[in-house]
C-alpha cells in the first residue's frame, strides 16, 4: 500500500451500537463520537418499552456525548402493542424502530419474544405505519446453526409482511446474505469482527474472551462472503458495530459475556481493510449512503478524515471506575482518524 492515502467520509453511521447506561455510559459514548450517529439498541437492565424511558435514555446519552453532534436514533424493545402505543413511540423525537429479541437469546433479553404468532396484529400495524422492525435472528438450537435455522422465520415474515422494513441485524452466514437478494423488504447490518474473524479465532487455540459474541463468528466461507458483500457496497448492506462493552471482569471470567467493543476503532480498521481490498471508493455507502437510502435518514453534518497513519489501540479504556477492553488491545492499526 502507498504512503499517504486518506479518505473523507460524510456523515458516517453505526447502524447497530450498545452504549449500555450508568458509569459504563459515561465511558463508552465519546468513544463512538466519530460517528454522525448510530442506531441505539434498547436491551438495558429494566429494557426500553415505552417513549418516556427511550425519552429519557436519549438524553443521558446525549449528556454522556458532552455537546458532541451526534444523531440519536432510539429503538424501543418489542412486545405487543395498540395502535395507540405505536402511534405514541412513531411521534417521538428520536425515535427509529422496535427491536425483537426472541426471548433469552442474548444479552438481556429475557423479556422477549417467545412466540411470534402473538406478534401479528403488532407488525400488521407497524407496516402500515412505515415502522422498521429489527431483528436478532437466533433460534435457540446448536450454536453454529442459530442463524441459519432462524432464515425460515426471516423468509416468513418478509413474505407475510412484505411492506414492512425488515433488518437483519449482525448477520454472519452466507445464507443469510442470499436471502437479501429474495426479499425487497429486507435489508442488513454485519459487523468490523464477521468481516475478519471466524470461530477459529475465538476458540481455535487459548480461548479469546474478548472476541466472543452472539451471533459467534462462523467459518471462513461466511466471512469471506461478508467481506465481498462489504466490500462491493451491497446495497441492502450496513455497517453496524454490534459494539458491546462489557466490564472486563465479565469478559475474563466463568461465563464471559457476550460482546466485541470496537466502537473506537471501527472507523480506522474498516478504512484499512477497504483499502487493503482496493475498494475505498465503496466505503461511504457501506458506512453511510446505503443507510441514509434505506431509512430515508438525515444525519447531522459531520465529516470524518482517515488515513494510513499508525493508530496504537490501548489495552483497555478507563473511567468512571470501569474498564473496558478493546478488540485489537494493545495493537497496532495501520490506519487512524486525522483529529
Amino acid at each position: 500500500m502507498m504512503a499517504g492515502m486518506e479518505i473523507t467520509l460524510n456523515a458516517p453511521l453505526d447502524m447497530h451500537l450498545h452504549l449500555r447506561d450508568g458509569d459504563m455510559l459515561k465511558l463508552v459514548a465519546p468513544l463512538s463520537s466519530d460517528f454522525a450517529g448510530a442506531v441505539i439498541m434498547p436491551n438495558l437492565v429494566p429494557p426500553v418499552t415505552d417513549p418516556g424511558a427511550m425519552l429519557a435514555y436519549s438524553e443521558r446519552i446525549a449528556a454522556a456525548m458532552s455537546g458532541e453532534p451526534f444523531s440519536r436514533y432510539m429503538t424501543l424493545f418489542f412486545t405487543a402493542q395498540t395502535e395507540q402505543q405505536l402511534r405514541m413511540a412513531a411521534e417521538t423525537p428520536g425515535f427509529f424502530g422496535y427491536k425483537l429479541y426472541p426471548a433469552g437469546i442474548t444479552t438481556n433479553s429475557e423479556g422477549g419474544v417467545a412466540n411470534l404468532a402473538e406478534a401479528d396484529s403488532t407488525l400488521n400495524m407497524m407496516q402500515d405505519m412505515g415502522i422498521p422492525l429489527l431483528v436478532h435472528g437466533e433460534s435457540h438450537g446448536f450454536v453454529m446453526d442459530r442463524e441459519a435455522e432462524f432464515l425460515a422465520v426471516y423468509r416468513n415474515l418478509a413474505t407475510r409482511y412484505p411492506r414492512l422494513r425488515i433488518c437483519m441485524e449482525h448477520i454472519t452466514t452466507a445464507a443469510a446474505l442470499q436471502l437479501l437478494e429474495e426479499f425487497e423488504n429486507l435489508c442488513a447490518t454485519v459487523t468490523l469482527q464477521h468481516l475478519i474473524i471466524t470461530l477459529d479465532d475465538v476458540a481455535g487455540g487459548a480461548l479469546q474472551p474478548h472476541l466472543f459474541c452472539k451471533p459467534i463468528a462462523k467459518r471462513p466461507g461466511d466471512r469471506d462472503a461478508l467481506l465481498q458483500a462489504a466490500l462491493s457496497a451491497h446495497p441492502r448492506l450496513m455497517f453496524g458495530s454490534d459494539s458491546a462493552p462489557h466490564p472486563r471482569c465479565r469478559k475474563e471470567a466463568c461465563g464471559c459475556a457476550a460482546g466485541v467493543f470496537t466502537a473506537p476503532l471501527a472507523l480506522p480498521r474498516l478504512a484499512e481493510l477497504f483499502a487493503t481490498h482496493h475498494a475505498l471508493d465503496n466505503l461511504q455507502d457501506f458506512v453511510s449512503g446505503n443507510a441514509c437510502r434505506i431509512y430515508g435518514l438525515n444525519p447531522v453534518q459531520k465529516q470524518v478524515t482517515l488515513h494510513d497513519t499508525p493508530m496504537q489501540v490501548p489495552t483497555a479504556y478507563r473511567s468512571y471506575g470501569q474498564q473496558v477492553v478493546p478488540m485489537y488491545a494493545g495493537e497496532q492499526l495501520s490506519w487512524s482518524v486525522k483529529r
